[in-house]
């Protein structure tokens, strides 16, 4: 069997284990994608409690934040605590062409997923291409030659 050793994973939790829980809101692993006309962001908060989770936009900046606390029986000694409580926290510049106004949200199964409606004027559409057969159409000006003696 193979085992896989990372001292700075390990590093990492002796540091936490030793001086509390890291300082500063933690990143959330989340995947994004178009479905048709909206993107769906859905992003991994296992053990969130849904109130804590808070969704605003400030012009074309989409924050989303959230808590999570871990509960622990007084007097409990660890043995292992590898589960990150605190602050989480990603930003998205949504760009030009998205319907802020109708962004909704949902968690479920420890995923939150936010969809965001693109506007009317940024879907995709076809131009159609007239054809002109008759002549009458097309204006030709012919300027006349200058002739030099």
């Amino acid at each position: 069997m193979a085992l896989n050793f990372d001292p700075f994973r390990d590093l990492d939790r002796v540091t936490e284990a030793m001086l509390g829980s890291r300082q500063g809101p933690r990143l959330m692993p989340m995947d994004l994608y178009r479905d048709g006309d909206h993107y769906v962001l859905a992003a991994d908060l296992p053990g969130i409690d849904p109130g804590s989770v808070d969704i605003d936009v400030d012009g074309q900046l989409l924050t989303i934040r959230a808590e999570r606390t871990l509960g622990a029986a007084e007097g409990a000694k660890w043995i292992a605590r590898e589960r990150m409580s605190g602050s989480f926290l990603r930003q998205l510049n949504l760009g030009q062409g998205i319907d802020i106004e109708r962004i909704a949200a949902n968690y479920t199964n420890g995923v939150l997923s936010v969809t965001i409606p693109v506007t009317e004027r940024a879907k995709p559409r076809k131009i159609e291409v007239a054809a002109g057969n008759e002549q009458g159409n097309l204006t030709v000006q012919e300027s006349p030659a200058s002739v030099d003696a």
